[in-house]
């Protein structure tokens, strides 16, 4: 008797179902696909009971003919890939050609389409049990539609693993929010048991695409967002990222496609986190709506069953243009572009994205550990770093630096309707609060200004700029270090020789597994250099490039920055609030503190009218 038996077409499409169709989600994501695919411009989609009941989508695209109706439910038939080049540059969502073979093996499926404006459509139906396609006469406009009933009525174990229709139909929602990101031409209406849930017209210009994304991500993000288009090399990436004071306790609004298609990226995430590591509270994450668009042939996007991965030919050189565009993008914000934004309703909670208590222990416990706003001494090593950088950033140095031998752009003014010409973005100041806050009159209202946190910024960018037209002042090694590893890492330390030579290492291979560090910068004489070695060839390996040098050297910066900057209870003049001011709007990255805390706020004049109920 053989052991080895062909297996029935049913149980075939049934194991195939098990890497497609999870749960209700997967349906409709498979069956959206192919509407969009087939040039859809609008999509109805019904759904009953979290999807368990009835999944229908209702597409105008270019529908199916009659011959082929009855192949599109079998297994490997797809219309979008025909020999191995196609493969090689897909420019579709599907290709796969078992979407519909395995979602009719778990349910009660229909599909009924029409080619034309005019006259009948055809309709075919197939039921998990027989797996036998039915065509019949069925009246239908141009397009498309799909039923899908009672999902997995013929495999109870696997609807057991479903869970509430609330919980499902919140996943359905989220895949069709992905696709309705992707594609703003596509109009998309959304019903849940009869509710009308959602109804997106297409958008075309740039204002209707920012209300899709007001509408699926929130007015909050679009409005405490930046938009982004850069193109080099043959890539182009645009869309929306959100200010770094508009940050998340959880990466739950991170939507990145590639060629439209929604992807999870390890190489996209670390990108992305290493824009913003400069610029983020610690624990928080970043928002974000991004596409990128390249050549097809240089992505391999059928990596996985689900095509939520990609695998880029040049990962290198795009994780590379994702960082550096993305870096420069968020330093240039500034605050007049905010002050742009329509978010400013509620400037004070919403753009920061983060509550006054959630700083509250957090903050105390950096102070404690900073001495910042307290007359604590600097951290231990943080003189000698730097005397070693040769910057002589002493607490009156850096108060100097900015201050001294600057006169005030405007004189103090009672009213600031009383000023000639442009006002400038952060106004004027007027007063000192508490020995703490700013606080500055200008277009729109009030601004509120944390002088300490701004000045930290300021001083910190300066000490940047600084230390990278110096270049890295590299200390020899009394004693030379060394360091076991891998032959792959000692390999990979050979072949990026010159990227460790230009942040102020010195590697010499010792052996198969072996390698001696003989020189590191100065300012990490103090630093575990054993352990930074081996993370910098970790990153190298895996992304090809490492920014953990500079951002080692970067904390250091911080430090002395924090440190050199104006500190709670020191008064300061109205000049030197307005030179204060002044700098905020020239520096990078101003909006906020070297740890992510925001540096100002606007309270609008509605806002206040608000508070004190004028005009009810």
């Amino acid at each position: 008797m053989s052991k080895i038996k062909l297996l029935s077409p049913r149980l075939a499409n049934q194991i195939a179902a098990g890497e497609v169709v999870e749960r209700p989600s997967s349906v409709i994501k498979e069956l959206l696909e192919n509407s969009i695919d087939a040039g859809a411009t609008r999509l109805d989609i019904d759904i009953e009971q979290g999807g368990v009941k009835l999944m229908r989508v209702r597409d105008n695209g270019g529908g199916v003919e009659k011959a082929d109706l009855s192949l599109a439910l079998n297994r490997h038939a797809t219309s979008k890939i025909y020999v191995l080049d196609d493969l090689e540059a897909v420019e579709t969502l599907g290709f796969r050609g078992e979407a519909l073979a395995s979602i009719s093996s778990v349910s009660r499926l229909s599909l009924c389409s029409n080619i034309e404006s005019t006259g009948s459509g055809w309709k075919v139906q197939a039921e998990g049990r027989d797996m036998e396609a039915e065509v019949s006469p069925a009246p239908h406009p141009q397009g498309t539609t799909v039923e899908v009933r009672d999902l997995f009525f013929n495999t109870p174990a696997r609807r057991k693993f479903l869970r509430t229709e609330k919980t499902e139909f919140n996943r359905i929602d989220e895949v069709i929010k992905r696709l309705a990101l992707s594609r703003f031409d596509v109009a998309f209406n959304v019903c849940h048991n009869g509710r009308a849930i959602h109804s997106w017209r297409a958008a075309n210009s740039k204002s209707e695409c920012e209300r899709r994304v007001a509408q699926v991500c929130g007015p909050a993000f679009i409005d405490n967002s930046v938009h982004i288009d850069v193109e080099r090399a043959g890539l182009r990436l645009w869309g929306w990222v959100a200010l770094p004071t508009f940050s998340r306790s959880q990466a739950d609004l991170q939507h990145f496609y590639v060629n439209g298609r929604a992807i999870r990226d390890k190489l996209v995430t670390h990108a992305v986190r290493q824009a913003y590591q400069d610029v983020l509270y610690h624990g928080r994450h970043p928002a974000f709506v991004l596409f990128l668009d390249l050549d097809p042939a240089t992505v391999d996007v059928n990596v996985h069953p689900t095509k939520h991965e990609v695998r880029f030919r040049d990962g290198r050189m795009v994780h590379d243009f994702l960082y550096r565009s993305l870096h420069h993008a968020l330093a240039d914000v500034r605050p007049e572009d905010q002050m742009a934004s329509a978010a400013q309703n509620e400037a004070v909670n919403v753009a920061s994205g983060l509550r006054a208590g959630e700083f509250k222990q957090q903050e105390n416990m950096r102070f404690q550990s900073t001495g910042a706003l307290t007359n604590e001494r600097p951290l231990q090593g943080v003189e000698e770093n730097m005397q070693a950088y040769g910057a002589l950033y002493s607490a009156e140095g850096a108060e100097a630096k900015v201050f001294n031998d600057r006169e005030a752009q405007r004189p103090q003014l009672a009213d600031i309707s009383e000023a000639d010409g442009q006002i400038p973005p952060l106004g004027y100041a007027i007063a000192q609060l508490k020995g703490i806050f700013i606080l500055a009159e200008n277009a729109q209202g009030l601004i509120v200004v944390d002088m300490h946190a701004a000045h930290e910024r300021i001083t910190y960018e300066r000490m940047k700029q600084d230390f990278e037209g110096e270049g890295v002042k590299a200390q020899p090694l009394l004693v030379p270090e060394t360091i076991a590893v891998s032959q792959k890492e000692a390999d990979t330390a050979e072949q990026y020789d010159s990227t460790f030579e230009a942040l102020g290492f010195e590697l010499q291979r010792a052996g198969p597994e072996s390698l001696l560090v003989r020189q590191v910068p100065v300012l990490l004489n103090r630093a575990a250099v054993e352990q930074l070695v081996r993370d910098v060839i970790s990153d190298l390996i895996e992304h090809g490039s490492s920014e953990r040098i500079t951002h080692h050297i970067n904390e250091i910066l911080s430090t002395m920055a924090c440190h050199g900057s104006v500190r709670a209870n020191r008064k300061l003049s109205i000049p030197e609030m307005n030179a204060l001011l002044r700098d905020m709007e020239a520096t990078e990255r101003s909006g906020q503190c070297n740890h992510g805390r925001p540096t100002w706020a606007l309270q609008t004049l509605d806002e206040l009218d608000k508070l004190f109920m004028r005009g009810h």
